[in-house]
């Protein structure tokens, strides 16, 4: 599956929260969000519509790793 070219923050924060994710914070225009399985990992997303593709793409890559997955089969995960 490629990557969405027209996610907004809102939409990622809903994807994400499927896998574990909850908003932690919000200052200004960025959003934290925290999962605490199988580690502890934070992330913060910026609050737009829409994300830069390659922000998209940096972010889901550090989740991925923090998950032990590839960023393929988080892709699938969570917009498949």
């Amino acid at each position: 599956m490629k990557l969405p070219r027209n996610i907004s923050a809102r939409e990622l924060t809903k994807s994400l929260g499927k896998i574990g994710y909850e908003v932690t914070r919000q200052k200004g225009s960025h959003i934290r969000l925290t999962c605490s399985f199988p580690k502890e990992h934070h992330v913060t997303i910026p609050n737009h519509d829409p994300i830069k593709i390659g922000t998209l793409s940096g972010i889901l890559s550090d989740v991925a790793v923090a998950r032990n997955q590839t960023k393929e089969q988080l892709i699938n995960q969570i917009f498949g």
